[in-house]
C-alpha cells in the first residue's frame, strides 16, 4: 500500500473512517486496478471540489474526513470558491485524470458517495447547500438539491 495510508497528518482531519478504509470503498465502488488508482481518483475528485466550496466549508468537510484527505481538501481548498457547475467540474475531472466525460462521471460519483457515507448527513447537507442541484447525483443523493 502507498505511504502514508492509515497514518493521519499532524492538526487535520479525524473523522469516523480510516485513510485505508476510504480508499478501499472508493477502489471497491470505482472497480479501481489496484488503491494506488483508487487513491490517486480520490485527491484528484476532492481537490477539484474544494475549490468549489468557500474555504471554511472546505475545512469543515475536511474536519471529518481521514487525515490525507482532509490535506487535499485544505490545500486546494485555499481562496475563493469557483463558481462552476456540475459539468464544468466533471471537466475538470476528466482533464486531471486524462479520462472521457464518462469516466470521469464514474470516477467522481465512486470517491463522492464514499464522501457522502463518511460523514455526517449534516456536514453532507452544508456541503450540497453550497452546490447547484446536478452536484447532488454524483453523491449519490440525486433527490436533494442545494
Amino acid at each position: 500500500m502507498p505511504a502514508g495510508i492509515g497514518v493521519p497528518e499532524a492538526g487535520y482531519g479525524g473523522g469516523g473512517v480510516r485513510y485505508d478504509e476510504f480508499v478501499a470503498k472508493v477502489r471497491d465502488r470505482g472497480e479501481y486496478a489496484d488503491p494506488a488508482e483508487a487513491e490517486r481518483v480520490t485527491h484528484l475528485v476532492l481537490g477539484i471540489l474544494a475549490q468549489r466550496l468557500h474555504p471554511d466549508e472546505a475545512e469543515d468537510l475536511a474536519a471529518q474526513l481521514p487525515g490525507p484527505l482532509a490535506a487535499t481538501l485544505i490545500s486546494a481548498g485555499q481562496g475563493a470558491a469557483g463558481a462552476f457547475g456540475s459539468r464544468e467540474f466533471l471537466a475538470r475531472v476528466a482533464t486531471g485524470a486524462g479520462a472521457t466525460a464518462r469516466t470521469a462521471e464514474w470516477d467522481a460519483s465512486a470517491v463522492l458517495c464514499t464522501v457522502a457515507e463518511a460523514v455526517s448527513g449534516g456536514e453532507l447537507n452544508d456541503v450540497l447547500t453550497q452546490l447547484p442541484s446536478g452536484y447532488a447525483a454524483l453523491f449519490g443523493r440525486a433527490g436533494l438539491s442545494g
